[in-house]
């Protein structure tokens, strides 16, 4: 229903800004469209985010694309950032440390051998790393082994302590989901911590003729893609949370791995997801978009480089 303005008639209110009639109706009309897509869109949001609370706005608006189309409903990257920012949904990262590595000790350690690596397929190298997680009973630590090729984790363990127990366990699941038809040698890498040098565990691997690789110093990018996957679940999945105890984070970690495998877009995999990317072979497009750096006090995601 078109409303009538007091004082002035629509006619010579439009008259004294320079505008037709229809382009003022034309105008009403798309703002009340406007709002319909944003809501749209934010309910979308609402429910990708319920799974991987802390999704990007990249990711986000690449598994919002189809919704879009279907709705018939255009938006960029810009506009969705914005739309984000003025209903305070964009996300901030925050940075801690706990040191899960001990490489001070008397066991073997190996050389790296995933320097020249060219990954084709999967299960040609798997990265395994350790971080931490937060209870009211104290640290439980969290075990990953992940697929170079299609980050996909493939193994996972939460333990009590630092012992190579949970390592063992993210192993044991990892040989378990093995497909075995590859044709090439599988390579283990990861740093040199207490719990990948202990007998039990290069035995295992030893054992599945799986070659063992370890970085060399106790630089993180000798062993990057690992940190990375650890900083993927832990500021996507679980910000800031401290569970009850280690039993309710454990059965937390197992659905956070299933979204993480089943759902997550990823950049390194042409936006397919880790699990898509793990029954495919060749050469995999990557989505990295490389942003120019700026300081901001806000830590917002579209000054940062990803």
């Amino acid at each position: 229903m078109r409303q009538k303005l007091p004082g002035k008639s629509l006619m010579e209110l439009c008259a004294l800004f320079g505008v037709s009639r229809q382009a003022y109706y034309l105008a009403h009309q798309h703002a009340a469209i406007t709002d319909i897509s944003n809501m749209v869109i934010l309910a979308l949001v609402a429910e990708f985010r319920s799974s991987i609370p802390m999704l990007g706005t990249r990711k986000l608006l690449h598994m919002l694309a189809p919704e879009m189309k279907k709705h018939d409903i255009k938006m960029g990257r810009d506009q969705l950032y914005d739309l984000l920012r003025f209903h305070g949904l964009l996300m901030r990262r925050r940075r801690r440390h706990v040191q899960t590595t001990n490489s001070h000790h008397w066991l073997r350690k190996y050389p790296n051998l995933t320097k020249h690596m060219v990954l084709s397929a999967a299960e040609q190298l798997w990265v395994s790393d350790i971080t931490y997680i937060r209870t009211l009973e104290g640290f439980s630590y969290l075990s990953l082994i992940t697929d170079a090729y299609s980050r996909k984790i493939v193994g996972y363990a939460l333990h009590h302590s630092l012992e190579a127990v949970g390592c063992i366990a993210a192993l044991e699941m990892a040989i378990k989901s093995r497909k075995r038809a590859s044709p090439f040698i599988l390579v283990h890498h990861s740093d040199r911590g207490i719990q990948y040098c202990s007998q039990d565990y290069t035995a295992m691997l030893n054992e599945d003729r799986i070659a063992i690789s370890m970085t060399q110093t106790g630089s993180p990018y000798e062993n990057a893609l690992a940190e990375r996957i650890n900083g993927i679940i832990k500021n996507e999945f679980y910000p800031r949370r401290i569970y009850q105890n280690h039993k309710e984070a454990k059965k937390s970690i197992a659905a956070i791995v299933r979204n993480y495998n089943e759902k997550r877009p990823h950049a390194s995999v042409d936006y397919f997801t880790p699990h898509q990317a793990h029954g495919m072979s060749g050469e995999i497009n990557k989505r990295w978009k490389h942003y120019p750096y700026k300081k901001s006090k806000m830590n917002e995601e579209p000054v940062l480089v990803t």
